[in-house]
């Protein structure tokens, strides 16, 4: 009978892929270097192709080992689904859940949830990857991640999608500038000429845009930045006026910098924030919970504070 390769081999090539270095690549698997060097070179004899191209300073892996590479991500997450079926079927909040968030939603909204999903939540533990919406979709395809926390609107694909709340947006200005006394602004009345926006490459960039929608040139914004940071900094040194959403103004983006930020009127453009996984995933009913746990949370919040969503 012909010998198969192991789950152990799998692993070894997906850290070699994803490290590019064979003493990195041991390091994440907690082995020796060798050890991961032997498996590797096991797997290329059973599979009878070449895996990886060696260097004495890096590792290439081949075009074959790349396609070898993601049917091995796809068996290892098989694998771990067949292991968890029987927890998950008793229990489908336990374990880990490897959850992805963009960083316009993520650090405004996690580490004030997190405490409260603990509570609710004790078996349950949340392993977290920040980074921008087309990579994480990338990875919850191929299995590396179980759940996506992102804003819409997105087209994604076949995923299942579970929309948690509005994030509405706010104008963000200096504190002696000429709309920074009102309540709430008027879309007509926002400055175009002086507002500065995400890159173009940044979902919030998109999702902004619509407010301007009588000003077709606003995506030409004479500043645009990679970060909400960067933003709120910009405004704060008085060089132009922003719109950021208030899920991160009322996490704090702003207690550092003396602006104002003002609610739009109502009728503006907003963004939803919402949770995605994939359609056949075992582990979908338990996602429907945290979902509800989420609005629950924010529900609790806004009653909390009338005049600001999220603490």
């Amino acid at each position: 009978m012909q010998p198969y390769p192991n789950i152990r081999h799998l692993t070894f090539l997906i850290a070699l892929a994803e490290q590019k270095h064979f003493r990195r690549a041991s390091e994440a698997c907690n082995v020796s270097q060798s050890t991961l060097s032997a498996g590797i070179a096991e797997l290329e004899s059973l599979l009878g192709v070449r895996l990886a191209e060696r260097t004495r300073r890096s590792v290439m892996v081949t075009p074959d080992g790349l396609r070898i590479v993601e049917q091995a991500r796809r068996i290892l997450h098989e694998t771990e689904q067949l292991l968890g079926l029987g927890k998950m079927a008793s229990n489908p909040l336990a374990g880990r859940i490897e959850l992805g968030c963009i960083p316009s939603v993520g650090p405004f909204l996690l580490p004030r949830f997190l405490p409260f999903a603990r509570q609710h939540l004790p078996d349950l533990v949340f392993g977290l990857r920040e980074d921008k919406t087309p990579a994480l979709i990338e990875r919850l395809a191929d299995g590396r991640l179980d759940l996506v926390l992102m804003a819409f609107p997105y087209d994604i694909g076949p995923f299942e999608i579970e929309m948690l709340f509005d994030d509405p947006f706010r104008f963000v200005c200096p504190l002696d500038h000429p709309l920074a006394a009102l309540a709430e602004v008027e879309a007509a009345r926002l400055p175009v000429e002086e507002i500065m926006l995400m890159e173009r490459e940044n979902c919030l960039h998109r999702h902004a845009l619509p407010v301007f929608a009588t000003w077709p040139n606003i995506s030409d914004a004479a500043y645009s930045a990679t970060s909400l940071h960067m933003l709120a900094a910009m405004v704060a040194e008085g060089l132009g006026s922003t719109l950021l959403p208030e899920l991160a103004v009322a996490g704090g983006l702003l207690s550092e910098h003396r602006v104002a930020a003002i609610p739009l009127a109502e009728g503006a453009n907003s963004r939803t924030i919402g949770l995605v996984w994939r359609r056949q995933s075992p582990r979908a009913a338990g996602f429907r919970m945290i979902a509800q746990l989420i609005r629950r949370w924010i529900a609790d919040r806004r009653q909390q504070d009338s005049q600001s969503p999220l603490p």
